[in-house]
């Protein structure tokens, strides 16, 4: 009788290991796209025998209504700080005590206790970064200080312009053009933006987010765009510079988060805790050419990083930037009903 309950309870433990081996071999990040260094990936599967599957996302209201629908199998997304706060506050989100992962301490003073995860529960920097404009110096010679260039743009400029498809980044830019701020309710401010919108949305050619690529490759010479992705496409082709907008430019901070219906929990653990890790830091900086707010991470990064007029914002912009807040459901449908028209 003992030999059987002997075997009864291995039998049990050998299938409940089992079991913890499967799901101990995956994690499913859904993620921007081009945004990953596949080094990285590669790093922290080895290190940990974890098949990572990445799957990419153009926006954030791309990733927010997929995460709402269910049934996609992701564990880890990476929103941005204005998103981490929503899925927050809709319970989409695991409080995984960030704070008291090892590598925390690695954590830059300024990004420990920001106001849209206080105490950093919820998530483990990514990459920070700011926008502005991006233009081919080849073919325009102005000042590129300036968002007029995307909404009062020169004749030079009209019709060869890109927006990104992010409503967040792109709404933020044209109420600091206009003299207002991010997220406001002001209805005479709202419908003065719209109307920017609109008068500029002729002079446009794309909505896209594939400006690395086809900036370079003169699919269009001028866009409001992201500064690691303007990096890029310098390194891609010299004349195109990055410009920051006088009237005022977003501020962004992108983080891991785990979701709530996540099924391999503690492997999303590990890799915030692995991503933390300056080195490990500086691989996810040094392929999409954002900073990263992991302290320690510079001296593992490419020299270039250091002195990059996308990465160091010059002295007399650096009041200029505004980190965008979590817009109150008010402004976020004033917002999203400006750009339903604005796109559709």
């Amino acid at each position: 009788m003992k030999k059987i309950m002997m075997l009864v309870v291995v039998t049990v433990f050998l299938m409940a290991f089992s079991g913890m081996a499967m799901a101990a071999g995956e994690l499913n990040f859904y993620n921007w796209g081009n945004y990953t260094n596949p080094e990285l990936i590669k790093k922290f599967e080895a290190k940990y025998d974890i098949k990572v599957t990445i799957t990419d996302y153009d926006s954030n209201s791309t990733m927010l209504a997929k995460v709402k629908a269910g049934g996609h199998g992701f564990d880890i997304a990476c929103p941005s700080a204005n998103y981490v706060k929503i899925m927050t506050e809709e319970g989409l989100l695991l409080d995984v005590r960030v704070d008291q992962m090892e590598n925390f301490k690695n954590v830059a003073p300024e990004w420990r206790n920001p106001n849209w995860d206080p105490g950093r529960h919820y998530s483990a920097p990514w990459q920070w970064g700011t926008v502005g404009m991006v233009v081919d110096t080849e073919f325009y010679k102005g000042d590129i200080n300036t968002a007029s260039i995307v909404f009062d743009p020169p004749k030079e400029l009209a019709g060869k312009i890109n927006m990104p498809p992010e409503m967040g980044d792109v709404m933020a830019l044209v109420l600091m053009y206009i003299g207002s701020e991010p997220c406001t309710t002001d209805k005479a401010a709202l419908k003065k933006a719209r109307d920017v919108l609109m008068a500029a949305k002729p002079h446009w050619v794309s909505f896209d987010y594939g400006l690395t690529e086809k900036m370079p490759r003169g699919d269009y010479i001028a866009s409001a765009y992201w500064n690691g992705a303007a990096f890029r496409a310098r390194l891609a082709k010299p004349s195109i510079r990055f410009g920051y907008p006088k009237e005022g430019y977003p501020v962004w901070m992108d983080s891991v988060v785990v979701l709530k219906s996540a099924k391999n929990v503690e492997n999303a653990k590990l890799f915030m805790n692995f991503i933390m890790e300056p080195e490990n830091a500086a691989l996810i900086s040094s392929f999409a050419r954002y900073a990263n707010g992991i302290t320690g991470s510079e001296k593992y990064m490419p020299a270039d990083m250091g002195t990059a007029v996308e990465i160091i914002v010059p002295e007399e912009f650096r009041n200029a930037g505004v980190f965008v807040p979590a817009c109150s459901k008010e402004a976020n449908d004033y917002n999203t009903a400006i750009w339903t028209e604005l796109t559709k």
